[in-house]
């Protein structure tokens, strides 16, 4: 790949060489994203619709925390990308720059790690055109394995840097001692960083808000933290009101997840509607919204409402909080905050992910 070409303007003015990156390592930007008026600074411009189909025009972005980077809005999952086909996937991430899309978001264990390889596939010859994330899948099972994932993941990628690594799926009670433990992920991390193989890191999880406390207490140089943030989290172990204005005081950029609550019931059940869910959760104070797309059709409705993305006003949050209060009191589209994280069992994932690390 070549790294010479020159960046997106969307993503950073000047290109990031490695030599360039390992000098600002460690460094902290003086810029924090709550510290901007980003959610009201945005540049909103009507969609239209090209004659072959595709959304043309602007999507609003953010700073992504103290990075110095500006991301869209609206970022692609990697989790829901070839869940038709690896075709639709290459078209999903073909649209999806073509229509201004940056963030692109991925894992190393996402389809038994072929969705990495269809985005890598559909970047090829775009890889500057993107911010490009993935997570490391060690749950528990420290250094070693997360920096074999990376390795993989960049492979697979076909890139040689990641714009941002993660630790995927945090949420066991013992989180802070997997993590930050001797011969930990959080050791991948930094020598990753170090190494300039990824420019930015972070961590992920969806299960518990009081794991993503315990380690944020830790006060490790997090750049990101992934989370869900939706209508129905305000009302059920909330991420919304324990784990943002964390984030704020930390300056630590929020990567919000799961709008629809990762599978869409509460659309299909009449609940809520695709841009009532996604317009709420760009109303938090998040830098981009990773969003479940497996098909064109839907990449086009994100795309739109992502377009034409005015903030909700404060009261017309709280009445739609009060109007989805009786399914979110009880979790019931939350699930993924309910049901047993198999992740806490070290030895579940070596037997899940054992064979996948040989390949």
């Amino acid at each position: 790949m070549n790294r010479q070409q020159k960046s997106d303007d969307s993503i950073e003015k000047h290109p990031v060489e490695r030599r360039e990156m390992l000098k600002r390592i460690g460094q902290l930007g003086s810029a924090l994203v709550f510290g901007r008026s980003f959610l009201w600074g945005e540049r909103f411009v009507n969609a239209s619709v090209s004659d072959s189909g595709t959304v043309t025009g602007n999507i609003p972005r953010r700073p992504l925390g103290r990075t110095g980077v500006d991301v869209t809005i609206l970022g692609i999952g990697g989790g829901h990308l070839i869940r038709k086909n690896a075709d639709e996937g290459m078209r999903i991430i073909h649209e999806a720059v073509d229509s201004g899309v940056t963030f692109m978001d991925n894992a190393w264990d996402y389809a038994n790690n072929r969705s990495e390889e269809a985005m890598g596939a559909a970047l090829k010859g775009k890889r500057h055109q993107v911010f490009l994330m993935t997570k490391m899948c060690t749950h528990g099972r420290g250094k070693k394995v997360g920096l074999l994932h990376l390795e993989q993941s960049l492979r697979r990628l076909g890139t040689d840097y990641l714009d941002l690594w993660q630790i995927h799926e945090v949420g066991c009670l013992d989180e802070p001692s997997r993590v930050f433990g001797p011969g930990g992920p959080a050791e991948a991390l930094m020598q990753a960083k170090q190494q300039g193989k990824v420019r930015f890191i972070g961590f992920t999880g969806h299960t518990d808000p009081s794991v993503h406390m315990a380690l944020l207490r830790e006060r490790f140089p997090f750049d990101t933290c992934q989370l869900p943030l939706n209508v129905f989290d305000f009302g059920f172990r909330s991420f919304e009101r324990q784990v943002l204005p964390e984030l704020a005081r930390q300056g630590i950029a929020p990567i919000a997840m799961k709008s629809l609550c990762g599978n869409g019931k509460p659309l299909a059940a009449g609940v809520v509607t695709a841009e009532e869910a996604i317009r709420y959760t760009l109303s938090l104070p998040v830098a981009t919204l990773v969003s479940g797309i497996d098909s064109v059709e839907v990449l086009r409705q994100n795309v739109r409402i992502a377009q034409r993305f005015v903030p909700m006003t404060a009261a017309e949050m709280d009445a739609l909080r009060a109007r989805v209060s009786s399914d979110a009191a009880t979790g019931r589209f939350e699930q993924y905050k309910t049901d047993r994280l198999w992740s806490c069992d070290q030895g579940a994932a070596d037997k899940r992910f054992g064979a996948l690390e040989q390949s």
